[in-house]
């Protein structure tokens, strides 16, 4: 498998809901992530990201999904970008108050480094969460 369809798989699998356990076998063991983002803030590894992805997918808008608009790849430097539009409505328990069923198309990009071996060593998210969770009634 290349290098980008292990970025892809692990993009289909993150915003899938599917976990650390859907994603940890295209992640390198002590992948770290980084987003500048207050709700990410505590968030340092891609296996806690996947797992705050699955949560908000899952418990706090049931039936969320994502259009993704671009995927690429940058050969020379290993690094696989995804540009996508996450639309969830706020209906399911969870989260910082109760279901306000309020929705958001919020835009996101992430930027995956992988190592030699093809498998992802950093993550980064690029999102402007104070949009999103005003959107979703949150802030």
């Amino acid at each position: 498998m290349s290098a980008f369809d292990t970025a892809k798989k692990f993009f289909e699998a993150c915003d899938g809901n599917a976990g650390w356990d859907g994603c940890k076998a295209y992640v390198a063991e002590g992948a770290v992530f980084e987003a500048q983002s207050g709700a990410l803030a505590d968030i340092n590894t891609i296996e806690a990201y996947c797992e705050w992805a699955k949560g908000l997918g899952t418990v706090i808008a049931p039936g969320a999904s994502y259009t993704l608009h671009s995927a690429s790849f940058d050969e020379e430097r290993n690094v696989a970008t995804f540009f996508a539009t996450y639309h969830a409505k706020h209906t399911g328990e969870g989260g910082p108050v109760p279901p306000t069923g309020k929705e958001t198309n919020t835009d996101y990009v992430y930027s995956l480094i992988l190592d030699e071996s093809g498998k992802i060593v950093k993550m980064t998210k690029i999102w402007n969460d104070h949009w999103a969770l005003k959107e979703l009634g949150w802030a």
